[in-house]
């Protein structure tokens, strides 16, 4: 607050000292000019240090940002992640998932026969890495190359060709590498991953293990189903992921060969087999040779599937065999080709629940994401991320049923195979879904989901978080030390 006449106080002191000694006379002060030059001079040097102050401080502050790279590589591509992070204050790292992203096709287990393409395929990757990191920052970039299901088919010595083309790449990249970085991750991991990006973008990750949601994934070579379980859940699935002060344990499997398309291939093989197991269950009887019956494509699309049968009397020589399906578009036993498919070798179940095949899967627990191709047939059908499975059977009834002609008309941007598929994977997410995991025709609590708000559910984004932030703890370990 303001005093008034605070500048009184010098006044009355100097009228003071007149009145008190009338010998002393007022004076002016002289400043000399030497003096004045340097004020002057102070004056100039401040504002030059201050000059280079800001720009030293605006130069360095876009740097204060840090980098990392995730190169995923899938069964239909390989995807390059540039990510930046900040740590904020409080030590809390804030997460930009928005710096850029490339795909380029085929995936990394196309180069079975060339793993020197795989080499060339990442490099265009690098290139655009480098087009989105600092230059100053590609010696502190961490690049990591994840490879998944399709190269998880592939023999052991192929997989390590492939890989070691890649190492070959990512060394002379100019960014932070070592060769264990490379590497073919497990099912158990690419869920895990995906389940730690879902939770953090719905904002439950760090909190009550109970808050948060499960996810179940259909991709193309693989499904992952993956959630916290209070129950007891055999070593070989359990998982411990540590969030800031939060434990949480954690059921995950990846079901290899049961994507949507490999599942879809593997169907159609066992249509035109001679030992096939679905044909009480599909109707697939042979209008003539080599011609078979699909249930699962709509009446009016023909396909040609090729299949290997071993020669009359030899137990290792096998026939190249050319068969031709006619499809007849039949959701029912589409989806009873598709669960017989899912429960194959339940026999030898050896836990307690077997939900899918022989593989252990306790009841789920909370509320699920369904994403990828869940997603993706969902928006196809024009039902929404809260729609209800019984919402899918009819959608996948009516398309099952309709003609091909007019589907082709319908949907003239698709591609014939890829809209063929639709009928599939209608059938196959109910049976999964449904007729597999116990999921309720009408259950409220799983949702078709591929982003949340703006961030989108990829599993390198999980895998990022992660090894960011234990990189982060360590780094803080050794500070503390």
């Amino acid at each position: 607050m303001r005093r008034p006449h605070a500048h009184n106080w010098v006044d009355s002191n100097t009228t003071d000292q007149h009145k008190m000694d009338p010998t002393i006379k007022p004076h002016t002060r002289t400043i000399s000019t030497r003096s004045i030059k340097s004020k002057i001079a102070t004056t100039i040097t401040l504002i030059v240090l201050l000059s280079c102050y800001y720009l030293f401080k605006s130069k360095t502050k876009p740097f204060s940002k840090k980098y990392g790279i995730i190169i995923d590589g899938g069964s239909t591509g390989t995807r390059i992640h540039v990510f930046g992070y900040r740590v904020g204050s409080g030590g809390k790292t804030v997460f930009d998932f928005e710096e850029g992203a490339l795909k380029v096709s085929p995936g990394l287990s196309a180069y079975a026969e060339d793993p020197g393409g795989a080499g060339g395929s990442v490099e265009e990757l690098v290139e655009f890495g480098k087009g989105r990191v600092p230059r100053e920052l590609w010696g502190e970039t961490e690049v990591r190359l994840m490879a998944t299901a399709g190269v998880r088919l592939l023999d052991v010595d192929v997989q390590d060709q492939i890989l070691n083309e890649c190492r070959r790449v990512l060394r002379k990249s100019g960014f932070k590498f070592q060769d264990s970085w490379a590497s073919v991750i497990t099912g158990s991991d690419e869920g895990l991953y995906a389940w730690v990006i879902a939770n953090f973008a719905l904002g439950a990750l760090g909190g009550d293990p109970s808050e948060t949601s499960g996810i179940i994934e259909l991709g193309g070579a693989s499904a992952q189903v993956t959630f916290v379980s209070t129950e007891p859940v055999p070593p070989e699935f359990s998982r411990t992921v540590k969030f800031g002060n939060i434990s949480y344990n954690i059921y995950s499997h990846s079901f290899l060969q049961l994507g949507q398309n490999a599942a879809f291939e593997a169907l159609r093989e066992s249509l035109v087999s001679e030992d096939h197991h679905l044909g009480s269950l599909v109707a697939a009887e042979s209008l003539e040779k080599g011609v078979f019956m699909d249930p699962c494509t709509p009446k009016g699309y023909s396909h040609v599937v090729e299949s290997w049968k071993l020669s009359p009397g030899s137990l290792t020589e096998k026939n190249r065999v050319v068969s031709t399906l006619h499809s007849r578009g039949n959701f029912s036993e589409c989806r009873s080709a598709a669960l017989s498919l899912l429960q194959k070798g339940k026999e030898r179940c050896s836990y307690q629940h077997c939900h899918i095949g022989s593989i252990f899967v306790p009841k789920l627990q909370g509320k699920f994401l369904a994403t990828e191709n869940f997603f993706h047939t969902s928006k196809f059908f024009g039902l929404g991320q809260r729609a209800f499975l019984l919402n899918l059977m009819i959608a996948g009834e009516q398309f099952c049923g309709e003609d091909w002609s007019r589907l082709k008309k319908k949907h003239r941007s698709f591609k014939d195979e890829d809209l063929a598929l639709y009928c599939f994977s209608a059938a196959y997410i109910v049976a999964l879904l449904h007729d597999s995991l116990g999921i309720a025709i009408d259950d409220h609590r799983i949702e078709f989901a591929n982003p949340v708000g703006n961030i989108p559910l990829d599993w390198a984004l999980g895998a990022f978080i992660l090894h960011t932030n234990a990189a982060l703890v360590w780094k803080s370990t050794l500070t503390g030390l």
